[in-house]
């Protein structure tokens, strides 16, 4: 019976990761608009694959990071201050796009929302004070807890200690890292089933009702993600390489983006990149720290959510925004961003911080971030892909100019 499955479906098991994926998304689609209440109960689907990418996620960068630090030969170069450059360009520009954009497509909210549950941060300072102390968490809370900040921190210690350990200690350490990437593998075969799962259920829940009334608001903070992904980022990557860029834009795009855009979660894509820079040849040493990194720092698109919303609402209160407040908020809205925890709608929370540069009470803030939460459907899924995929360009970006240079 089992070979005979096996015939039935080999076309389809032949088929590259990309084009499965692919053949998800319409299935997924198709199956919300032919029985929404069957789309529903394959959600299940989505939620494991989204559990799964999670729960390997960070035993992975824990062991992947110790590994390559600990195998790393003294002298032997990394590229991870380019990619780090990279990233705080990436994020600035992103959040200088959103707020021309927003001047030149001024756009207002209807408020009296309902209120949403969440603690705003008070100050940058905050964030940034968070940001250190992650760092130092408890090593098996941040392994439990998805702590990316801390996990490097301790991989990154471990590692170093590791560094004159015995042939036989690194030959476990390599040994376990080999199997829990084998365990990536085998969870991102599955990929299509849960993309299936995740485009059906959220159809299903959400359609496209709730979206129409905020359609200009959405159109633009979603303009903002595609104009850096298919020109501020190339022309970055272009200036940084001299090479065409789009060859590797659109790798990323397909290898990463799709993903991330329906689970929804940078730390849940980390493996997925992982594997892409493997797939790219990219030098292990960088890829291993610099993606995990990217999830928690790299936040182009949280930058573009935020500056476009909050232009918005001072927008629609009638507060006048000149250009150079417009450009504080870019500052704050790159350095807010980096304090954005790689979940789904982590943005949003951060939106008080910046309208309080325009005297804006929380309360109507609160009610900014409830729109925020109606249109996350779109914006936050569309953010993920922009950031997750930025990850792997930026990484890629850094290698090939080291390269270049050392040829």
């Amino acid at each position: 019976m089992m070979s005979g499955l096996y015939k039935l479906f080999r076309p389809l098991i032949q088929l590259g990761l990309i084009p499965q994926i692919t053949l998800g998304i319409i299935a997924g689609v198709l199956l919300a608009v032919v029985s929404p209440e069957t789309a529903k109960s394959f959600s299940i689907l989505g939620q494991l694959f989204i559990s799964a990418l999670k729960a390997v996620a960070p035993i992975l960068v824990f062991v992947l990071v110790a590994a390559a630090i600990a195998a790393h030969q003294k002298g032997q170069p990394t590229h991870i201050r380019g990619v780090l450059v990279l990233y705080v360009i990436g994020t600035l520009i992103a959040a200088l796009v959103a707020v021309v954009a927003s001047f030149v497509f001024p756009t207002e909210l209807t408020l009296d929302m309902p209120e949403v549950s969440g603690n705003p941060p008070e100050s940058i300072i905050q964030i940034l004070r968070d940001l250190l102390l992650s760092m130092v968490a408890n090593p098996v809370t941040a392994l439990m807890e998805g702590n990316f900040i801390a996990i490097l921190a301790w991989a990154v210690g471990l590692g170093m200690m590791l560094r004159h350990a015995s042939d036989a200690t690194s030959k476990v350490l390599n040994d376990v890292s080999d199997a829990v990437s084998g365990i990536v593998h085998i969870v991102i075969r599955f990929a299509p089933l849960g993309i299936l799962g995740l485009v059906a259920n959220t159809l299903a829940e959400a359609g496209i009702g709730a979206l129409l009334e905020y359609g200009r608001l959405l159109g633009v903070i979603v303009g903002c993600m595609l104009f850096v992904a298919l020109v501020t980022n190339p022309l970055i990557v272009f200036l940084k390489t001299r090479q065409n860029p789009f060859p590797l834009v659109f790798a990323c795009l397909r290898g990463s983006a799709i993903t991330a855009f329906f689970t929804r979660s940078s730390a849940a894509n980390i493996p997925v990149n992982l594997e892409l820079c493997e797939r790219l040849e990219l030098d292990p040493d960088t890829y291993s720290i610099s993606i995990p990194l990217g999830a928690t720092i790299n936040m182009a698109g949280a930058a573009i959510t935020i500056s476009v919303i909050t232009l918005a609402a001072a927008n629609t209160l009638g507060i006048p925004v000149d250009f150079g407040t417009a450009l504080l908020l870019c500052v704050v809205s790159a350095l807010a961003a980096c304090g954005v925890s790689g979940v789904a709608g982590g943005s949003l929370l951060l939106i008080p911080l910046a309208t309080s540069l325009f005297g804006i009470s929380t309360d109507i803030a609160m009610q900014v971030v409830a729109i925020g939460f109606v249109i996350s459907v779109v914006q936050d899924s569309t953010e993920t892909a922009l950031n997750s995929s930025t990850d792997v360009l930026f990484t890629a970006a850094a290698c090939r100019a080291a390269e270049r240079k050392e040829g």
